[in-house]
């Protein structure tokens, strides 16, 4: 370990969300380990699952056998990927905050890219995909998702959907998340963003998902984000416009 990372990040809390990644979480949990080690000495690693109808509960179980500074939260039912997020950010413990999905289609082993980016005053550290490895419908889909996100409630980042980040824990402490869906993201780099706090970008690698289905990607689920990030947008642009603010 290197003395600039260990001035950068003195302790750290790497979390996953998921929901049905039965298949994929142990190679997200122990390949978390490995680039946590490089990072710093203090560190912790917490699932969330969010109630999930596969075998991830069971595989979970016998990982924290075998990872000690594993921790799991299940959630009951599954209430969502914003609820699950939200549920994370509350358990982490530690200075700085990694999460990315269960899924595997971001590879933990590229968090010393995100780390080697603070610097003085940088609150956030933020992926952007090199290249993004799904079916075209949904690359489709994802780029229409991410141009309008950013032209709505007026983001400046790259890549509004790429759950590829490294925060500062104490940015909790000034804003507040509501989210239990998708709109998560754009709900929490808005508020980022209006509150002042400075962010960097790194390109990461994006890979074809190997296991499960996608659950951003069907009808249901995609409207009920389209309502959720109405009432985002007057709540965080329209209502804050009219308001001169």
């Amino acid at each position: 370990m290197s003395a600039v990372q260990q001035e950068q990040i003195s302790s750290l809390s790497i979390f996953f969300p998921a929901y049905n990644d039965g298949g994929t979480i142990p190679s997200m949990v122990l390949t978390a380990q490995i680039a946590a080690r490089v990072i710093t000495d203090d560190y912790e690693i917490i699932v969330v699952n969010d109630g999930s109808q596969d075998h991830t509960a069971q595989v979970l179980a016998e990982l924290e056998a075998l990872v000690p500074r594993l921790r799991v939260i299940h959630h009951p039912h599954n209430l969502g990927y914003g609820a699950a997020l939200r549920t994370g950010f509350a358990a982490a413990g530690k200075e700085w905050v990694f999460y990315t999905d269960g899924d595997a289609q971001y590879n933990p082993l590229e968090l010393p890219l995100l780390v080697r980016a603070i610097a003085d005053g940088v609150d956030m550290v933020n992926g952007y995909k090199i290249s993004r490895n799904d079916p075209l419908v949904r690359i489709l889909l994802g780029n229409i998702y991410n141009f309008g996100v950013k032209f709505a409630f007026s983001l400046r980042m790259k890549d509004v959907d790429c759950d590829y980040r490294l925060i500062r824990r104490s940015i909790f402490d000034t804003i507040k998340l509501e989210s239990n869906t998708g709109s998560i993201c754009v709900e929490m780099i808005r508020k980022i963003q209006d509150a002042g706090f400075r962010y960097a970008e790194v390109p990461v690698s994006h890979y074809h998902r190997q296991y499960g289905i996608s659950q951003f990607f069907n009808w249901r689920r995609l409207l009920r984000t389209a309502h959720h990030l109405l009432v985002l947008w007057w709540q965080l642009v329209l209502k804050k416009r009219s308001h001169g603010n």
